[in-house]
C-alpha cells in the first residue's frame, strides 16, 4: 500500500476497543448494582405521597399513619423503611412525611458505595 493509502486509513485499535469495552463493562455493573437501590427509593416516594394524600390520613393520628404506610410498603416489597422511620408533620391541612435512610452498596473486595436517600411529601 502506498503511503498516502496509508494516511487516510483510520480506525479503532484493539487496545482502544478493548479499555472502550471494559469501561462499558464497568458501568453497566455498577447500574446492575444501583438500580434496585432507586427503584426501592422511588417506591417510598411513592408510598408516601399515596400515604400523605389518603383520606383516611387527614384525621387519624400519627400511629394510624404509620400503620397505613406499613401497608402499602408490604405491597411494593420496601424493606429500607419501616412506619417507625418516617418523620409525620402537618403543614396546615396537608400532611408531610419526610423520611432518610442510607444504603451501602457492595462492589467488588472492600470497595463499596454508599448512597444517602432521603424525601418527603412536601410541595
Amino acid at each position: 500500500m502506498s503511503e498516502q493509502n496509508m494516511k487516510k486509513q483510520r480506525g479503532v485499535t484493539l487496545v482502544s476497543l478493548v479499555f472502550f469495552a471494559a469501561l462499558i463493562i464497568l458501568v453497566a455493573l455498577l447500574g446492575i448494582k444501583v438500580a434496585p437501590e432507586v427503584i426501592e427509593y422511588y417506591a417510598v416516594i411513592k408510598d408516601t405521597k399515596a400515604t400523605a394524600v389518603d383520606p383516611a390520613s387527614k384525621d387519624a393520628t400519627v400511629a394510624q399513619i404509620r400503620q397505613n404506610f406499613d401497608k402499602r410498603k408490604l405491597i411494593d416489597n420496601i424493606t429500607v423503611v419501616d412506619g417507625n422511620d418516617l418523620d409525620i408533620s402537618k403543614d396546615g391541612n396537608d400532611i408531610v412525611i419526610a423520611f432518610a435512610y442510607t444504603r451501602k452498596i457492595p462492589l467488588y473486595g472492600p470497595v463499596s458505595l454508599v448512597i444517602d436517600f432521603e424525601g418527603t411529601t412536601a410541595k
